[in-house]
């Protein structure tokens, strides 16, 4: 094997890409600020809430964002960690998020999900655990926020499983809860591991390890404490599930870890033990069969796109991740769907709104490439001429739908462009009634924050001010079969017939019962919840 096959495989080996998902306020982003403070990305992480500095999170990067102190669109960090390369995928855990979170997932090798220890599984927390589940990556669960008083560890334990359907393996276990949160009890390394203040979160903590039968852990923790963590790990090792590599890295048992990332608790050992049990990336499929990332021949897919990144160049941005084959720049690939030669010339990587100009990438990474205009969400670019196509990525069911206009006539051009990349972007999706033209667009949003930010970027991004009108639509069926005619097609009376971007037909609801009645009325009608684009 040549040096430079060697060296191509160690990149590969290296990688890890996950994405981090939960519900509004689990903490999410400070665990995402965490790590980079550990991989040394930055030296001081700011909390997104913090009192005590005026500092953003190093991921959001939208002016919304950094006004509302929330994350509204996914975000790519790169790092080094104690010899792997580590890719985050942050996504938005806004209740009012978008599509984006859910199509970054399909980017993904495995799931990070956090939980809030106060508040458990949450509706959010459910939608992108499905997502997860439907493409079967390893899901790794931490319990967050254990500085606070929260639900009992095992009630936690059983919520993730009957809630989610999920069995929970739990590496560690924690020792006391709130302001009594002393520390974890390391499960594989059969140590307790008790934490050390560290500047409020901003710096890395120290760690007082040892024996959980010695004397001084009876000390440190008082009689109370320590025999209460004998008797859970006790308990834990009769009635818990078994440690299963095979079921972890199937998605059927999740690793469960529990810290606070605001205070550095247990997030370093989380981060080792998830970075040990994750695999670099593995085979995906496409349309000539699975695809091995050590093979020579380079293939990626295009999962989200975003424009105007930077404000001062009205740029347009689409997000490569790399399956197959190393990356170098100024690379000449097949954009397949349209049989095109195109050239890769200033491709980069990101820390949110910072970025850098890379001359080679690997499987797993996620890079950033000058899009003029010609990608679609989904699109495959490949080396060789095999015309390998990845599996296409759904349009997710958005839940709130507004009718769209510009309030200035004179401004339709711009309004249309910004209604036209925003879709592209996939953080709307938009329809329009068969046989009317573009003066009445509907536009569709997963959720319902996304109206605001697409007010918001049409005004500061295209200089166009709209009305928005909210309808009572909240479902939506993407319609299959032969020789569809609006005119002839049986709905309720409430029900709307509309075209997607595609000109597929699709109906909108605004109850279940309406759906069923449809469904009996057309009975060689399939209607599908998620759709693929073209």
């Amino acid at each position: 094997m040549s040096e430079q096959t060697t060296s191509f495989i160690n990149e590969v080996n290296r990688r890890r890409t996950f994405a981090i998902i939960s519900h509004p306020d689990a903490g999410k982003t400070t665990l995402t600020e965490k790590f980079l403070l550990y991989g040394g990305a930055i030296r001081l992480a700011g909390s997104v809430k913090s009192r005590r500095s005026q500092k953003h999170a190093v991921s959001d990067w939208m002016e919304i964002e950094k006004q509302r102190g929330i994350s509204v669109t996914s975000s790519v960090l790169q790092f080094d960690y104690s010899g792997y390369c580590i890719n985050i995928l942050d996504t938005p855990g806004h209740q009012d998020f978008s599509e984006d979170t859910y199509r970054t997932l399909m980017a993904a090798d495995s799931a990070v999900m956090v939980i809030d220890c106060a508040k458990g599984v949450e509706d959010q927390t459910k939608k992108l655990f499905h997502v997860c589940k439907m493409r079967g990556i390893p899901i790794f669960t931490f319990i967050n926020k254990m500085d606070r008083m929260g639900k009992d560890p095992f009630e936690l334990m059983e919520e993730v499983e009957s809630v989610l359907g999920i069995r929970s393996y739990p590496v560690n276990w924690p020792i006391g809860a709130g302001r009594d949160f002393k520390g974890v009890y390391n499960r594989q390394k059969k140590q307790i591991e008790l934490f050390k203040d560290s500047n409020h979160g901003q710096s890395q903590g120290n760690v007082i390890s040892g024996d959980i039968n010695d004397p001084k852990f009876n000390e440190l923790l008082g009689e109370t404490l320590h025999s209460q963590l004998l008797s859970d790990i006790e308990l834990l090792d009769m009635a818990g599930d078994e440690f299963d590599m095979e079921k972890i890295l199937s998605g059927e048992l999740t690793p469960t870890f529990f810290g606070s990332a605001l205070t550095n608790f247990g997030v370093e050992p989380f981060l080792e033990s998830f970075l040990e049990m994750t695999t670099p990336p593995t085979p995906r499929q496409s349309s000539n069969g699975l695809i091995d990332p050590k093979t020579d021949n380079f293939t990626g897919f295009i999962f989200k796109i975003q424009a105007n990144m930077d404000p001062t160049h009205r740029d347009r941005i689409a997000f490569l991740r790399i399956c197959s084959g190393k990356f170098e720049k100024g690379m000449s690939v097949n954009h397949v769907q349209v049989n095109k030669k195109v050239r890769l010339a200033q491709p980069q990587q990101f820390m949110a709104q910072d970025r850098v100009i890379v001359d080679e990438a690997y499987p797993g990474d996620i890079i950033g490439i000058h899009d003029p205009g010609i990608f679609r969400i989904g699109d495959t670019l490949c080396a060789d001429n095999s015309k390998t196509k990845y599996e296409g990525i759904p349009l997710f069911a958005p839940e709130h739908f507004a009718k769209i206009f510009a309030k200035n006539s004179l401004k339709r051009k711009q309004f249309q462009k910004g209604i036209t990349q925003l879709a592209e972007e996939g953080s709307i999706q938009v329809f329009k009634r068969p046989n009317i033209g573009i003066e009445e667009l509907i536009v569709g949003v997963v959720g319902s924050l996304q109206f605001e930010v697409l007010e918001y970027r049409l005004k500061n991004e295209y200089g166009v001010d709209v009305i928005m009108e909210r309808t009572p639509y909240r479902y939506i069926r993407w319609v299959e079969m032969e020789g569809f005619n609006p005119s002839k097609f049986s709905v309720t009376m409430d029900t709307m017939i509309v075209e997607d971007e595609d000109s597929h037909p699709v109906l909108l609801f605004q109850n279940e019962w309406s759906i069923n009645m449809v469904k009996e009325r057309n009975e060689t009608a399939v209607l599908k919840e998620i759709s693929f684009r073209k």
